[in-house]
């Protein structure tokens, strides 16, 4: 047994209070080699309730059931010698954490909350990201093969009770021209001799954090600049050049890159991965360079509300975002990698600008900003708008396959459950031999 008796603490909120409640810790199922423990249970519980979800009164069974499936995947992976690397866990388990901390506030308020020291905060995690990370890869060796035929996904659809059929919220598939206004080489000046200022600023002693707080203009301001363990890969490219030619605490000079223009301090080093922080500013357009966007956009539009030419050719031709224009302007949800938008999902500018829109219709040229948050202006073409409706083969293909071949995955699954079930050693605890799929206790192999 890895480990048999074992303290934790988990933090419960009552009546707004924090309070603490110590779990002394117990085995409570034995499946192959592998212990599930009083506490795996509790702790995932616990995180339930805190979620604000819905909570059945059989949720300790539910994930004790949970677990034992967890823990028959991790006993076919020493069979199959499944394994992931190192690197991989340390990229997750530091995403996950810089999300904690970003939730908490900082990283003092979470050692709090959990009542454990950061460094066995990210031990827990490493662990349960590992397994979490190992299993993924069995589940997914099993059910590898499993595909859905149309004939699969119409018997399917017509299996669902009515009131089972997922309702479609309004849809809608947008395309655009965008046009970003051009800066003065004075604009452009002024930042850069004020983040040479801010570099001097850091270099004569200031703290870099507190400087990317008061002046960054970049979405990790609040978080001191600092952008988490981040591949190279995951960078912009002028951005990860700079940083990885830094040695740590070293600050960078100026360099442009698609978000705008930075100074950056190397943090840490991890392998492939790196911490840095930055202070990012943006050149402001003056108010001629925004007006000749805004002139272009709509000479644009007249030429394309005269069938002079069409929107897709327009979008090709002139429109100036990367991402979009070689597609004529379609935009792709990148939440479903698909066209369509649910309208909340949206951003806000663009909700008001195609909420009163009937299908064809161009919008006015707006000021908005773009992936990078940048200042660019734009035109809007609503291509399609899909009424509100339960969801059908014709309108709706791609999510009822996916539900079919859901379905399938499922099903393979828990047949692969049964099979190992009879053929794994599993012992159950008494507290947990109400639990409907082990209620005996078994010792076989």
């Amino acid at each position: 047994m890895k480990r048999i008796i074992h303290l934790i603490a988990g933090i419960l909120i009552s009546a707004g209070a924090l309070s603490q409640a110590l779990i002394i810790d117990r085995v409570v199922a034995v499946v192959g080699d592998f212990n599930v423990l009083q506490s795996d249970v509790e702790q995932q519980y616990i995180q339930m309730k805190m979620s604000g979800v819905y909570v059945p009164s059989d949720a300790r069974c539910q994930i004790f059931n949970q677990l034992i499936e967890q823990k028959l995947l991790m006993a076919q992976s020493k069979i199959d010698s499944v394994e992931v690397g190192p690197e991989q866990v340390e990229m997750q388990m530091e995403s996950r954490l810089d999300y904690f901390i970003s939730q908490f506030g900082d990283e003092k308020e979470m050692e709090a909350y959990f009542n454990k020291s950061i460094f066995d905060i990210k031990d827990d995690l490493r662990e349960a990201i590992h397994e979490q990370m190992v299993t993924q890869e069995v589940r997914s060796s099993i059910t590898k093969d499993i595909s859905t035929t149309p004939s699969d996904v119409k018997s399917y659809f017509r299996s669902l009770d009515p009131d089972s059929i997922p309702y479609i919220n309004t849809e809608v598939e947008l395309a655009q021209i965008i046009a970003y206004p051009a800066y003065s080489d004075e604009a452009v000046f002024q930042v850069k001799e004020r983040l040479l200022e801010l570099r001097k600023r850091v270099q004569d002693g200031e703290d870099f954090g507190t400087l990317a707080i008061l002046y960054s203009e970049g979405p990790s301001a609040p978080k001191r600049g600092e952008l988490g363990f981040m591949m190279r890969s995951e960078l912009d490219k002028a951005y990860a050049t700079e940083a990885w030619s830094l040695k740590e605490g070293q600050v960078s000079k100026i360099v442009e890159s698609s978000f705008g223009y930075h100074i950056i301090q190397m943090i840490e080093r991890r392998g492939d991965r790196a911490n840095t922080r930055h202070i990012l500013m943006r050149p402001k357009a003056d108010a001629n360079a925004k007006q000749k966007a805004i002139h272009k956009l709509d000479s644009l539009r007249t030429v394309i509300l005269a069938d002079s030419i069409t929107f897709e050719m327009a979008a090709k031709r002139y429109s100036e975002d990367e991402r979009t224009n070689m597609n004529g302007g379609l935009i792709v949800n990148p939440q479903t990698m698909a066209s369509k938008f649910e309208l909340d999902q949206l951003p806000t500018k663009d909700y008001y600008m195609i909420r009163n829109m009937e299908v064809g219709d161009l919008s006015e040229p707006y000021e908005s900003t773009d992936h990078n948050s940048k200042t660019c202006y734009k035109i809007l073409y609503l291509k399609k708008r899909i009424e509100p409706h339960r969801a059908n083969l014709k309108q709706d293909y791609l999510l009822l396959q996916n539900m079919a071949l859901q379905k399938k995955n499922i099903e393979v699954m828990n047949e692969w459950y049964a099979d190992k079930k009879a053929t794994t050693y599993i012992r159950v605890d008494n507290s947990f031999k109400n639990c409907a799929r082990f209620g005996e206790e078994t010792s076989q192999r």
